[in-house]
């Protein structure tokens, strides 16, 4: 019977249809009081979204093997072109921008786009800037950011549900230089991180990481962490959620010997990316405050996450953690799983979602 369970929530979150994009029911979205919501654009399997100095949107994908460039050139609210900038590529999941330039990352390379602002409609040959990450396809798509160090982060998953490797990039965080070079890990114990940020103030990463399958509906929780410094433990594969040692590689170990989460997130709310809001739109209560997009559980009896959450900090310490948009969620169907979130110079919100093919964009009026 639970079987026959994760089949329909599994079904349940299917795409819509071209019919149900152009018609999505933004009504039933929960916003706190004054906030709306609205399509930003349309892009097929939105995920990671980069912004660059002239305003484009650019969005990586997963299963669409493509990149896009979202415009809005008459700053109006609403994209008027997408544009395909690459394709034939292996889960282009991350992007990030760095000097003229767009960084792609697939499963086991990261790519540049060189000059990309100026040849939408003519993208130039990318670049191979590393090919050295692991090609397992387990957690091997990749958000990807470039830090206050000029240094680029780029996640390994654990190739795995639950298990050790000798090769210590995995399950890590690690950073290269633009050019692809001196890769590093600073980060370890990390299962699968899909999203991180830089808090504005205090420069310290801060990341979420989706916990371990098959230990039942409502353990371990996924976590919102920050590495302050490089070299931290994390936990993975001995400890999940800061607290609960795992039944096979946590034997011997202690949960004081590595990094505590900084706030527990919803059991298998598959929390992926996150961002400080820095705009100046939103009420000042929200600022310098983080923004989760939970994805939604695909494996949990009674469906969790498919909403966006706030985290409010005091200082480096969470004081709370509360939903900011939900809806897309209705008993057990969903009709949308948000991925990214994004702040844009007006101080607007854009989330991705790949199920619904769309990009929302959330704004603030007294």
């Amino acid at each position: 019977m639970r079987s026959f369970t994760f089949l329909i929530v599994v079904l349940a979150c299917a795409s819509v249809s071209s019919a149900q994009k152009h018609d999505l029911p933004l009504e039933k979205i929960k916003l706190p009081e004054g906030f709306k919501i609205s399509i930003y654009a349309e892009v097929p399997n939105a995920r990671s979204m980069t912004l660059s100095p002239k305003g484009i949107v650019f969005v990586g994908t997963r299963s669409e093997d493509k990149v896009f460039a979202v415009v809005d050139a008459n700053k109006d609210g609403t994209a008027e072109k997408v544009h395909t900038v690459a394709s034939d590529l292996n889960s282009p999941n991350g992007v990030a921008f760095k000097d003229g330039a767009l960084y792609v990352a697939q499963n086991s390379r990261i790519l540049r786009f060189d000059n990309i602002e100026s040849n939408l409609t003519n993208p130039p040959k990318p670049v191979v800037v590393n090919d050295s990450y692991p090609t397992d396809k387990s957690h091997g798509w990749k958000f990807i950011a470039f830090g206050p160090d000029d240094k680029l982060y780029v996640p390994v998953g654990a190739p795995c549900n639950i298990c050790e490797r000798d090769d210590p990039v995995y399950a890590s965080i690690t950073r290269i230089d633009s050019d692809g070079k001196k890769r590093e890990i600073f980060a370890r114990g990390v299962r699968n991180t899909v999203g991180f940020a830089w808090h504005p103030t205090t420069k310290e990463l801060w990341f979420t990481d989706n916990g371990r399958d098959m230990m039942g509906d409502d353990v371990p929780a996924d976590e919102l962490n920050v590495a302050p410094k490089k070299g931290l433990h994390f936990g993975f594969p001995y400890v999940h959620q800061g607290d609960i040692l795992d039944p096979e590689y946590g034997q011997g170990k202690k949960a004081s010997d590595f990094t505590l989460p900084a706030q527990k997130l919803g059991p298998h709310v598959a929390a992926l990316g996150m961002r400080f809001y820095t705009g100046k739109m939103f009420p000042a209560s929200y600022r310098n405050q983080i923004f989760i997009a939970e994805h939604g559980s695909w494996n949990r009896s009674t469906p969790i996450g498919y909403r966006v959450m706030l985290v409010k900090l005091d200082g480096n310490k969470v004081k709370s953690y509360t939903p900011f948009a939900e809806g897309w969620l209705e008993g057990r169907r969903a009709w949308g799983r948000p991925v990214d979130v994004l702040v844009m110079p007006d101080g607007a919100l854009l989330v991705s979602d790949d199920d619904a093919d769309v990009i929302y964009r959330i704004t603030y009026s007294k």
